[in-house]
């Protein structure tokens, strides 16, 4: 499974959102898109979309942006990707198992489904936020 670019842009921009969350202070799409390197107009897009998914909230005025609407520990990585591309079951609904093969297949994809929204589920963007901060951290080299 590979995380489409709509939702990997939307974490960048929920990342960024959570480091800014505890100061409470709303960030403006041009601070993000600039920051992540993702499109103005697109990222608009984005955090429209996450607004209606209830994941960022917007403050409007000269001092306005978008602030996420939650703890960055209650929102999930399943809650981005439902948000985004719906994470609606594979297995085939509606069409008839009438063979041993058919039924085996859709047992298959189900554990797939079941497992891929529980690694899903384990992630938050507070333990995103932590690793990106150790990653930063070993990251740094000292110059002399």
């Amino acid at each position: 499974m590979e995380l489409s670019c709509k939702t990997k842009y939307a974490l960048l921009a929920l990342l960024e959102l959570a480091a800014y969350h505890q100061k409470r202070e709303p960030l403006q799409i041009r601070q993000i898109a600039e920051k992540q390197e993702i499109s103005d107009r697109y990222l608009e897009q984005l955090l429209a979309t996450l607004r209606r998914g209830g994941l960022v909230k917007s403050q409007r005025g000269a001092k306005g942006g978008y602030l996420l609407a939650r703890e960055p520990w209650q929102i999930t990585l399943l809650d981005v990707v439902e948000c985004l591309e719906g994470l609606e079951s594979s297995t085939p609904e509606g069409s008839p198992i009438n063979t041993a093969e058919k039924a085996v297949v859709q047992e298959i994809w189900q554990v797939i489904d079941d497992n891929i929204k529980r690694q899903l589920q384990k992630y938050n963007l507070q333990t995103l936020s932590e690793q990106c901060y150790h990653k930063q951290r070993t990251d740094l080299m000292y110059y002399i």
